[in-house]
């Protein structure tokens, strides 16, 4: 009788075939919304909640498979010179279509000439989650941002919804968080990008994450790479 895999393993396992079947049905579900007028606002909310959570698990089973790899030192960190204007201009436009069916305005706000050396994938892992649910809670726009300060790269997005928790904004760092049955929030976005943040070190200083609510209402998510 062949030795019974390792349950992480089994579990990484299922979680790349359901990614890949997500990933056909966020393909045909994109295509069915690009080719079907939309009728009316009704028709309109339906189609950017299906894309929104589609969306969700997706980045959802992303952090679990990066986490997994990451558990296991298969996760490798490959740094290079980055143009972060175009970099965050990438990420708005992979989900360019759910920001049309939200009807949200998103703005880049970004010096051209910034460069900056991190892994493009794992941060944009980061960057890609972080928009999907700031498109979940804005009211009509986002603003994302790229800026040195003084010797770190920010990146920061902004949204106009009803901010954070103030648990979330407490417990941003805590990695034994446990789950919020009563939200359905299992802060494991949270917990992926603090990881992979940490992993972009240059002498004692290393990537960090942080939330916080605005004055005049929304939240913001930062994140610092040295």
């Amino acid at each position: 009788m062949p030795e019974q895999a390792p349950l992480a393993l089994l579990l990484a396992s299922s979680v790349h075939d359901i990614k890949n079947s997500l990933g056909m049905l966020i393909g045909t579900l994109e295509e069915v919304v690009r080719s079907t007028p939309i009728r009316d606002q009704t028709q309109r909310h339906q189609f950017a909640t299906l894309q929104g959570e589609a969306a969700r698990i997706n980045n959802a089973l992303m952090s679990l498979l990066g986490l997994y790899r990451l558990q296991q030192e298969q996760l490798p960190v490959r740094v290079q010179e980055v143009f972060v204007a175009d970099f965050l201009d990438e990420q708005i436009a992979a989900n360019q279509l759910l920001f049309g069916m939200r009807g949200l305005n998103v703005r880049l706000h970004c010096d051209p000439q910034l460069c900056a050396y991190f892994d493009p994938n794992l941060i944009g892992g980061i960057i890609n989650n972080v928009l999907v649910n700031a498109a979940h809670y804005a009211r009509g726009g986002i603003v994302v941002s790229g800026a040195r300060e003084p010797d770190e790269l920010v990146i920061n997005v902004q949204d106009d919804g009803p901010g954070f928790p103030d648990k979330m904004l407490d417990d941003v760092c805590n990695h034994q968080r446990g789950i919020d049955f009563a939200s359905g929030s299992t802060s494991l976005g949270l917990y992926f990008a603090r990881e992979i943040a940490q992993l972009h070190r240059r002498g004692h200083q290393c990537g960090r994450i942080a939330l916080s609510n605005l004055e005049g209402g929304g939240g913001c998510f930062s994140l610092w790479l040295p």
